[in-house]
């Protein structure tokens, strides 16, 4: 087995080169900038829900607090006159974009050293290049994409934006993977 101290520099490497990756896939490649799209009425929206006042959350619209009170006929003429949608209302006040990548980077640590884990517990020193590649790219592709998916499903999140993600997720894990197999002991 080898420890988890041993293996600091692949955990750091990978999530600072995923890091790197993601910032260009974000900032040069900008192919998520379809992803999202603004409202024809924006300002009328944005309006009202200022006028609500919602502390910072997630919403569900039309809302229903009890599964039963879904099948009433005043909740399906809700769902039925629409819209469904999922509301996140964020802070007031322009986004702290540092305070966001330096949770990015956080995070990319955490499925760095999951995956080192794993690969302690299952690889020897000396294990052939692509033998901890494929363990650790594995764990790596399951820690950035799987949980997206979630959104998909029960978010209303547009599948070609989910499949975006999991390009995002193959090339994080890959790259990840990558700084393992090279730099294992």
């Amino acid at each position: 087995m080898v420890s988890l101290m041993q293996l600091w520099g692949p955990i750091v490497l990978s999530a600072f080169v995923v890091f790197i990756a993601s910032s260009v896939i974000h900032m040069v490649l900008k192919w998520h900038a379809s992803d999202y799209r603004g409202l024809a009425n924006e300002d009328d929206v944005r309006a009202a829900i200022r006028k609500g006042n919602p502390a910072q959350g997630q919403y569900m619209l039309p809302y229903c607090s009890d599964m039963k009170a879904m099948s009433t006929p005043a909740m399906t003429q809700k769902y039925n006159e629409g819209p469904n949608a999922v509301l996140r209302v964020l802070k007031t006040g322009a986004p702290n974009m540092g305070s966001a990548l330096g949770v990015w980077f956080g995070f990319n640590l955490v499925v760095s050293l999951f995956a080192a884990y794993i690969a302690s517990r299952t690889l020897a020193a000396g294990a052939e290049y692509m033998t901890v590649f494929r363990i650790t790219s594995a764990v790596g592709f399951t820690g950035y994409v799987l949980g997206g998916y979630q959104e998909a499903i029960w978010m209303g999140k547009s599948w070609s934006a989910a499949f975006k993600d999991t390009m995002d997720g193959l090339i994080y894990a890959l790259l990840m993977g990558g700084c393992f197999g090279w730099l294992w002991p």
